[in-house]
């Protein structure tokens, strides 16, 4: 999941400190390297768990139609006391025993769920959570959209995904049978006005894919579908293709491949700046334009 958000330091102190993830990458959006690209996830920055964010500071969106509503995060069904005496300030009033809703600083909304597939790959040793109760990864998104069909039929035909009909929520539930983490993805259709993007707003969802070649060929499916699909892009980190689904939400398909390590070792992952091989020549002009960031652990 990649947000806009507005505060970069506020950001960093949140999901570092409050959710204690991992920092794994420091760097800035490709496309405007004026603005920071944070990525969280868990000790390794495994594919399934990484939520990332774009600081725009001033302003503020509108969650609505064609928007994602909720980003729900895994953890062990025993940890729910603990993330309820961890999350008190901030959680919204409980009305279940299996799922925790609160916002994050700028109002994104986020949902910690008891997860009986619950799988931490790579705990975070310098976390302050402690591991037992650490954020596996993603759980599931909820979209808001103003109709379920067109969504429903690509889920279903090109990207794997089956409808789960014995599931008792109101949101119309698509799973892949087998996934790892973030296999569910939710739709809900209960009467949302326009939204407005934004800081506090979902820019887009990123599905992994394991390599080049499996990517080209969901491209090829999505193209014979009608979608409107981007080229590829090298993300230096993975690669990827973007194309809005029916509803309105930005999707993107991206390589698990090669990953955050390829510019610093695993032990240093997120402490310091790293930039896209293409602004690197930029680097004196790019970091005297960027806040400064207290990191954590400095």
């Amino acid at each position: 999941m990649t947000a806009i958000c507005g505060d970069a330091q506020e950001n960093v102190d949140f999901y570092t400190g409050l959710l204690g993830l991992r920092l794994v990458k420091l760097t800035v959006n490709f496309d405007d390297p004026t603005a920071y690209h944070l990525y969280y996830g868990d000790g390794a920055g495994s594919p399934g768990t990484i939520i990332t964010f774009f600081p725009y500071p001033g302003g503020s969106g509108r969650v609505g139609a064609g928007q994602v509503a909720v980003t729900s995060l895994s953890v062990p069904a025993a940890s729910m006391d603990y993330w309820r005496d961890r999350l008190q300030d901030v959680a919204a009033p409980a009305d279940r025993e299996d799922a925790i809703d609160f916002s994050d600083p700028d109002g994104i909304l986020l949902r910690i769920v008891a997860d009986p597939d619950y799988h931490l790959a790579a705990p975070w040793a310098k976390s302050d959570v402690p591991v037992e109760h650490q954020i596996g990864g993603m759980h599931s998104v909820t979209l808001q959209e103003s109709d379920v069909e067109g969504t429903a039929a690509l889920l279903m035909r090109v990207m794997g995904f089956d409808h789960n009909e014995d599931d008792e929520s109101p949101e119309y539930l698509f799973e892949v049978k087998g996934g790892g983490q973030g296999k569910r993805v939710l739709v809900s259709t209960a009467g949302f006005g326009p939204g407005r993007p934004g800081p506090g707003t979902v820019h887009h969802i990123a599905f992994r894919t394991p390599n080049d070649e499996t990517q080209l060929k969901i491209r090829e499916e999505l193209v014979g579908v009608g979608a409107s699909v981007s080229d590829v892009r090298d993300r230096d980190y993975f690669h990827s293709i973007y194309f809005r689904e029916p509803g309105g939400v930005l999707f993107e398909i991206a390589t698990d491949p090669p990953g955050f390590a390829t510019d610093e070792p695993l032990e240093s992952l997120g402490t310091a700046l790293r930039l896209p091989k293409m602004h690197e020549p930029r680097r004196a002009e790019i970091e005297a334009a960027l806040p400064k960031l207290r990191l954590p652990g400095a």
